[in-house]
C-alpha cells in the first residue's frame, strides 16, 4: 500500500510540475538579474568537452556525489533580456501539410509490466530482438522475446539525481553501428540537476554496458528543476539530435527559447563520430555566426520531452509541452537545413502568449495543438512505419500524460481545422510517459505505472 501511495504521489508531483505554472519558483525580477549561467567555454566546430560551475536548483540533491572529471575554463555571461535576443531569420520552410484524421480504432496490447517508472523504449539496431526499457531512478532492463530480464543492462543510479519529478535518467539512442562499434549514449540529469550527455560502450557480447567507459559529451546547467527535455535520437544522417527544455520555471523567465547563445530551449545536432567527444556538423544553421552556439539546430522551444524521425521519409515530429492552456506537435520536412524557430515564448501553440509583442514574422507554427481541456502534458510518439498494421501505415501517434488521451495524424488529406480536432482516438486511465519503437518499425506505449503495451489497429 505504501508503494502504491508513493507511485501516485509521483505521477502527480509530475503533473503538477509539467503542466501547472510554477508561481513558487518563478524568481523575482531582482532574481533574474542576479542569474549567470555558465556554459562551456569552446564554440568553435572542433572536438568539444563541456563542463560548467552547477547553478543551485531548487530541490537538494540525492545519491552519492558523481565522478567529475577534470573541469575545463569556463565562461560566465549574463543571459540577454527575453526582448532582446540575438534572433536571426528563420530559414523559409514548405507550406504546411495538410492533415488527415481519417485513421483507423487502435488498442493498446499489454507486452510486459513491473518496471519503475519507465520513460524510454528503444532497440539497438542488432537484430537481436531486444527491446530496452529506460527507468527514471537510472536503470536501462531488457525485454526479450516478451519476457523482462532479471539482469539490467545499465544502471547508473549512483550518477542520476531523479529527486524533482522531471529529473531522471530520461533516454538512451543506440548509435546506428552499435552491432560494431558498441557505442550508446544516454540524456540524465545528474545529482546536481543539471542535464549531462553521456558516451557508453558496451561488453564484447552485448549483453552489458561498461561503466568505466563513461564519457561525458556535454554538461549543460539547469536554473531551475524543471523542462529538462530529455530525448536523444540519432537523425537519418547518421547525426545525434538533442532535445533540450527552456531551463524551468514559468513563461521562460530567462528568455533561453529565443537566445541562440544558450543550449536551453532547442534542438542540438552533433558529429559524435570525430573526436574523443563531438565536433559540430559543418552545415548545421549557425555553424558561421558568432552570436551563437554552433551546436544548435533549432529553437523557439519551451520543453521537447518527445521528439522522433520518420524512419520512411526523414521527416522530424517534435511534440512540445505546453505552459497554461496550449501542447503542440511541430513538423520540419526532411532536408530542412534547420535553423527553424519554433516560437517559444512568443507563442504557445498557434496562441500568442501575452507578451507585450506578438511578431510571428520568421516562426513556425505548429500542424496541430490541443487545449488543456483534453489533457496537459503533450507526450509525442512516431510516424507508425511497422508491417504487421498496414492501416496504421504513415500515422503519427502522440498522446497526453495527465489524460490518458492518445491521438493519431496523417500528413495529406484535407485541411483540418482545430475546431475539428478528436477528443481522441483512445481514451486511456494509463499515465502515458512515452512511445518506443522496435527494429521493425513496430510502436509501443509506456504508462508511468509500469506497464509496456503494443500498439496495434483494431
Amino acid at each position: 500500500m505504501r508503494t502504491n501511495l508513493l507511485s501516485l504521489a509521483l505521477v502527480f508531483a509530475w503533473w503538477l510540475v509539467a503542466c501547472a505554472p510554477l508561481q513558487s519558483s518563478t524568481p523575482t525580477p531582482a532574481e533574474i538579474s542576479q542569474q549567470t549561467v555558465t556554459s562551456p567555454a569552446t564554440d568553435t566546430p572542433t572536438s568539444v568537452s563541456a563542463t560548467h560551475t552547477p547553478t543551485p536548483i531548487s530541490q537538494p540533491a540525492d545519491g552519492p556525489p558523481s565522478p567529475q572529471a577534470t573541469p575545463a575554463p569556463t565562461e560566465t555571461f549574463t543571459p540577454l533580456p527575453p526582448t532582446e535576443p540575438p534572433l536571426p531569420t528563420a530559414t523559409p520552410r514548405p507550406p504546411t501539410p495538410t492533415l488527415s484524421l481519417s485513421i483507423p480504432a487502435i488498442r493498446l496490447e499489454l507486452v510486459v509490466e513491473g518496471f519503475n517508472q519507465p520513460t524510454y523504449l528503444t532497440h539497438a539496431g542488432d537484430e537481436s530482438g531486444r527491446l530496452f526499457v529506460v527507468e527514471r531512478s537510472g536503470k536501462v532492463r531488457v525485454i526479450q522475446d516478451g519476457e523482462l530480464q532479471r539482469d539490467s543492462f545499465m544502471d547508473i543510479d549512483h550518477l542520476v539525481g531523479s529527486r524533482a519529478s522531471e529529473q531522471g535518467l530520461l533516454s538512451l539512442a543506440f548509435h546506428p553501428s552499435f552491432r560494431d562499434n558498441r557505442l550508446l549514449f544516454v540524456n540524465y540529469t545528474n545529482t546536481e540537476g543539471d542535464t549531462v550527455i553521456a558516451r557508453y560502450q558496451a561488453t564484447a557480447d552485448r549483453g552489458e554496458v561498461e561503466l568505466a567507459t563513461a564519457n561525458i559529451l556535454l554538461t549543460i546547467p539547469q536554473p531551475f528543476a524543471n523542462h529538462n527535455g530529455g530525448q536523444l535520437q540519432f537523425g537519418p544522417d547518421g547525426y545525434l539530435y538533442i532535445g533540450t527544455g527552456d531551463g524551468g520555471s514559468a513563461n521562460d523567465p530567462l528568455g533561453n527559447g529565443q537566445n541562440i547563445n544558450v543550449l536551453l530551449g532547442k534542438m542540438l545536432r552533433l558529429d559524435v563520430d570525430s573526436g574523443d567527444s563531438y565536433t559540430i556538423p559543418a552545415d548545421n544553421p549557425f555553424v558561421n555566426n558568432p552570436d551563437a552556439r554552433p551546436e544548435i539546430w533549432a529553437f523557439g522551444l519551451r520543453n521537447p520531452w518527445r521528439f522522433s524521425f520518420d524512419r520512411s521519409t526523414g521527416d522530424m515530429y517534435i511534440a512540445d509541452v505546453g505552459q497554461n492552456a496550449f501542447e503542440e506537435i511541430n513538423h520540419e520536412p526532411a532536408g530542412s537545413g534547420g535553423g527553424f524557430n519554433y516560437g517559444w515564448n512568443i507563442m504557445e501553440g498557434f496562441h500568442c502568449l501575452g507578451r507585450g509583442d506578438c511578431d510571428q514574422t520568421g516562426l513556425i507554427l505548429p500542424i496541430a495543438e490541443y487545449s488543456h481541456q483534453q489533457g496537459c502534458s503533450v507526450t509525442g510518439g512516431y510516424v507508425y512505419r511497422g508491417k504487421q498494421f498496414p492501416a496504421l501505415n504513415g500515422v503519427y501517434l502522440y498522446a497526453d500524460f495527465c489524460s490518458g488521451k492518445i491521438w493519431g495524424l496523417r500528413l495529406g488529406g484535407e485541411p483540418v481545422e482545430l475546431s475539428e480536432m478528436p477528443s481522441g482516438v483512445l481514451d486511456t486511465d494509463l499515465t502515458i510517459s512515452s512511445f518506443g519503437e522496435d527494429e521493425a518499425g513496430e510502436v509501443y506505449l509506456l504508462s508511468f505505472q509500469g506497464e509496456i503495451y503494443q500498439v496495434v489497429s483494431q
